[in-house]
């Protein structure tokens, strides 16, 4: 007869804490975890205290919640490196990059960060500095802000847990303090999607949209980076609206292609 006990309790628990609170939309506390998973309350505590200390998760006191910390986010990254996400993002990348005729990317979060997994680039579009593997601050890119939007705000606190000037030592554009990311969010998750201008590469400028799980998390952005000051005799820049759809289209794709349907 076989024994479907868990061999090892405390990482049985631990394990199920951790699905149990990536598949929350927000932080909850302690004794809610408890009570849905089954787990004394006291040893919920104590799991949750060694979660904490090595990132995985993060107490929100003034609400008395947990959620989970920038180090899960750091094994969504290690995930998506491994290729599943790379590999099912490339054809609607390189769709989006054929019907739009400007080049196109796929990114992760990995902290703070966004981390490039795929480009596709456009014929006689200049080069872009969102090669596979390159990192860039979040905050300043399309991609990031997409994914930064549809965060709770608890995990938003987790990453940018103090009030110190954000990073915008690229071209000097950007949000600079954590108020002012606020509200470039909240026009992001007004309109839908996310746009940066020269704050990556002057004279460059991107429109993001989410790729979101089943949960409602972001697992990924796709977006497209076109000059705004074209070539001369090209045709104008092109209004971020009008790439709105394409972009939109191909997240779907890929959203569709995570969840097997």
């Amino acid at each position: 007869m076989t024994d479907n006990k868990p061999q090892v309790p405390a990482a049985d628990q631990t394990l199920r804490m951790l699905t149990y609170l990536a598949r929350q939309p927000a932080p909850v506390p302690a004794a809610t975890m408890a009570h849905a998973l089954g787990i004394p309350r006291s040893t919920v505590y104590h799991l949750l205290d060694a979660l904490a200390q090595h990132g995985y998760v993060v107490h929100v006191p003034a609400e008395r919640r947990w959620g989970l910390g920038t180090a899960a986010f750091e094994l969504s990254g290690g995930y998506s490196r491994q290729q599943p996400i790379a590999r099912l993002g490339r054809r609607p990348v390189a769709a989006l990059a054929d019907r739009t005729g400007e080049s196109a990317h796929l990114a992760i979060m990995s902290g703070g960060d966004v981390v490039y997994i795929v480009e596709e680039r456009a014929p006689r579009r200049p080069a872009l500095v969102t090669e596979v593997g390159v990192r860039l601050p979040a905050h300043l890119t399309a991609t990031g802000r997409a994914m930064l939007a549809a965060l709770p705000a608890a995990q938003m606190r987790a990453l940018y847990p103090d009030a110190t000037r954000l990073v915008t030592d690229r071209t000097g554009r950007g949000p600079r303090t954590r108020a002012a990311l606020r509200e470039v969010l909240r026009r992001v998750r007004a309109d839908g999607y996310a746009t940066e201008d020269g704050e990556v590469t002057l004279g460059l400028r991107s429109v993001g949209v989410a790729v979101l799980d089943h949960t409602g998390w972001p697992v990924a952005a796709v977006a497209v980076t076109w000059p705004t000051d074209p070539a001369p005799g090209a045709d104008p820049a092109r209004p971020a609206a009008s790439l709105v759809p394409a972009v939109r289209a191909a997240a779907a794709e890929l959203q569709r292609r995570l969840s097997g349907r």
